[in-house]
């Protein structure tokens, strides 16, 4: 089974948190802080693996969670950083933030590995912390929270060639002829409910790619029929051979599929315009199609588009087709893309000492922000200095204030993240 596309939770492992402890040694009076830090969280790493083609392990495997880092110990002793975990996945694998929506990797490269959920700092340890005016801190940190995310994983074949044509125009039947690729064939609309790939070996020794294309309907960008599921296996190929029912028996008119087609190709991107497209003009063993042909040639001279009269019955002009193909990916060049405004989008980093504040259903006053909330979730609140030492930056952050614009009372809930408590001047 081909599955080409997967949700999965990525979670990063947590920080170890940091030791609060004192020099404790014989002879040794007042002995200062020795607490050590913690060790750093494992990071989720994904791996471009030769091995796989398909997303179908992550049916049986949805998440994927590293370890903490160890707490750190008395002595100065830091606590042991966790590994990381490595998740295979197949070449061509587009990774997707599943809340966003925004493209977060394309890998494309055998080997290509990608941190892609970083693991948490290790929390100080009180040795960290003294000063002029405290000598003895009992204040350490707990570890830094590790970064998670559900992801949408899109695998996109990786083919040379894609063959492209409405429903049961015979490119189930091309690919079985010319590569030793056996996709289901029958004489009904979606047989191939999956891209099938088959290698074309030619005689010369060069062989390529090929992947037959699920039939495309008018619509198809819009995600209309079968159409989202399939267009994005076409961004990849080099060259596109263009296959129709010349003989009309479908009561479809092959010029106008071949305008529908391309139409769908266009919108759905419009890189796809500019690959080199050659047509296959099938069923040349039905009297029909040798009636259509001379149009069709006509048609396609017109705009500069090679013809060649194929049946994929008999065999008669696969060869030639497949040679001709070869040469147009010999001489292909992957074009420069055009930037432009529209796009390009520039990432833009999040300032992660803004804050936002809203009110939940039940009254409660939401503070969010990234850093705040991993202060809150290294902070050891049964630890007074360290509540003393989050007043602090509380008030000096400017919380304080904005949350008194939003008219906060005594008693009012607060959250942030996990933490929930009662608002107090």
């Amino acid at each position: 089974m081909f599955i080409d596309r997967a949700r999965i939770q990525v979670i990063a492992g947590s920080g170890g948190n940091g030791m609060s402890s004192f020099r404790r040694e014989k002879f040794v009076a007042k002995g200062g802080p020795n607490g050590g830090d913690g060790g750093r969280g494992g990071d989720v790493i994904l791996v471009v693996d030769s091995g796989m083609n398909t997303l179908l392990d992550f049916r049986y495997k949805r998440k994927f969670k590293a370890d903490r880092g160890g707490d750190g110990e008395k002595n100065t002793k830091h606590g042991a950083s966790a590994k990381p975990i490595y998740i295979k996945v197949p070449q061509g694998t587009l990774v997707k933030n599943a809340a966003t929506d925004e493209v977060m990797a394309d890998l494309t490269v055998v080997g290509q590995q990608l941190v892609i959920a970083k693991g948490g700092r290790g929390g100080r340890g009180n040795a960290r912390f003294p000063n002029s005016i405290n000598r003895a801190p009992v204040y350490a940190e707990n570890g830094e929270p590790g970064e998670s995310f559900d992801l949408l994983l899109e695998l996109k074949l990786l083919a040379d060639v894609g063959l492209v044509g409405y429903p049961s125009v015979g490119k189930s039947s091309i690919i079985t002829m010319v590569s030793s690729a056996r996709p289901e064939v029958a004489a009904y609309h979606f047989t191939t409910l999956v891209p099938v790939l088959g290698v074309v070996s030619l005689d010369k020794g060069h062989s390529f790619v090929m992947a037959d294309i699920p039939g495309l309907i008018e619509g198809a960008h819009e995600g209309v029929g079968l159409g989202h599921a399939f267009l994005r296996h076409v961004e990849r190929t080099k060259v596109i051979i263009h296959v129709l029912d010349a003989s009309g028996l479908e009561g479809r008119d092959p010029l106008e599929d071949y305008e529908k087609i391309n139409k769908e190709l266009a919108l759905y991107n419009k890189r796809l315009a500019t690959r080199p497209q050659i047509v296959a003009a099938n069923k040349m063993d039905i009297p029909e199609a040798q009636e259509n042909l001379a149009r069709i040639e006509a048609y396609m001279k017109e705009r500069g588009v090679e013809v060649f009269p194929v049946s994929a019955a008999t065999g008669d002009g696969l060869k030639a087709l497949m040679e001709r193909v070869s040469v147009l990916l010999a001489e292909y060049v992957e074009p420069v893309e055009e930037t432009d405004e529209e796009a390009v989008r520039m990432y833009q980093p999040e300032d992660e000492h803004a804050i936002t504040i809203t009110r939940d259903d039940d009254g409660a006053y939401v503070v969010s922000g990234r850093y705040l909330e991993r202060k809150v979730a290294m902070t050891k609140f049964n630890n007074p200095e360290a509540v003393r030492r989050f007043q602090v930056y509380w008030k000096k952050s400017g919380i304080e204030a904005a949350i008194k614009e939003r008219g906060i009372q005594e008693g009012d809930t607060v959250r942030i993240g996990d933490m929930e408590f009662e608002y107090r001047e």
